[in-house]
């Protein structure tokens, strides 16, 4: 096959953990070509969706580890798999990129994640559509009523609905201290709406990223946990990720949402748990494949290279 990953810039990726990295890696081996290209690369032009690609060949170098040939501009339906990995934030530049991927698609491209389902689930707020697994949860720019579930709750989270790698996460406790700042910053004064929910004590112990893969469960999650007195676990800010085996609760929450997700388009997504809560679904760039893999033996990246060429 020819698979072509959308994808930030290759010269930035850390492949010791890149989840990207290990998703080449696996295509390469089976000996698919490997091409890349970025949001920027593309175009709606004469008609249709066209991309400056670059074919890439694996070096087996850790330190120079692919050889890129110059780019060249090619319709995105003329392979085999379009795979989206471009990191968030998720903003105008992201959504337009999902729109001519969408229009990609009407032209004959085989696109992953599907652009609609990825522009359709925001990555915090689609929780919202499950909730039946999540904690107690306010989603609203309104400060009264942010004040009135802090008052309920006593010990709450405040997040932006565009944030990622834990960035904007506050944590108010039951003194109330800067509510108001925090309420006025992550709202913009009364603008922006933002996601509220009651402080989860099992944080502790993990935040928990579970893979689901050709609407199947990796059998294996990452614990990420919260360092040196912070709320966050995200391993952005630190959190040190601790593989292991999925829970009773995990399985319920993964083996229910898999086939809904899978049917909607979303071929790899992540999903965040605390405890025995469901409280983030990422679609854009979910990771961790290397860290599961290299602390459980599971090859995460074959999973999801077969599910790929049973898709297309």
């Amino acid at each position: 096959m020819k698979i072509a990953f959308i994808a930030n810039p290759l010269s930035t990726f850390k492949i010791y953990k890149d989840t990207t990295y290990a998703m080449i890696v696996e295509a390469a081996r089976r000996g698919h070509e490997i091409y890349a290209f970025e949001h920027k690369d593309m175009a709606f032009e004469g008609g249709a969706v066209v991309a400056n690609i670059t074919h890439i060949t694996l070096t087996g170098d850790p330190d120079d580890w692919y050889r890129a040939d110059a780019p060249v501009s090619q319709l995105l339906s003329e392979f085999d798999a379009v795979v989206e990995r471009t990191d968030p934030p998720f903003d105008m530049e992201y959504i337009y990129a999902t729109y001519l991927l969408e229009l990609a698609e009407v032209q004959g491209a085989h696109v992953f994640n599907k652009p609609e389902a990825i522009r359709s689930h925001n990555e915090k707020f689609a929780i919202a559509q499950f909730s039946q697994f999540i904690p107690p949860t306010l989603v609203t720019g309104d400060a009264a009523r942010i004040r009135a579930f802090h008052r309920e709750h006593q010990d709450i989270i405040l997040k932006p609905l565009d944030g990622m790698g834990g960035a904007g996460i506050f944590r108010v406790k039951q003194d109330e201290l800067n509510i108001g700042s925090i309420i006025e910053t992550l709202t913009h004064n009364g603008t922006r709406t933002i996601m509220v929910q009651r402080f989860i004590p099992e944080i502790t112990s993990g935040d928990k990223r579970i893979l689901l893969i050709g609407g199947k469960m990796v059998p294996f999650c990452l614990a990420r946990i919260p360092q040196g007195g912070e709320v966050r676990g995200n391993l952005a800010v630190g959190g040190l990720g601790v593989a292991q085996p999925v829970s009773a609760r995990d399985c319920e929450i993964g083996e229910m949402l898999a086939p809904i997700l899978l049917k909607r388009g979303l071929l790899l997504v992540g999903l965040d748990a605390i405890g025995d809560y469901l409280t983030e679904l990422n679609v854009t760039s979910p990771t961790c494949f290397q860290e599961i893999e290299q602390q459980t033996g599971f090859k995460v990246a074959e999973m999801f290279v077969d599910a790929l060429e049973q898709a297309v």
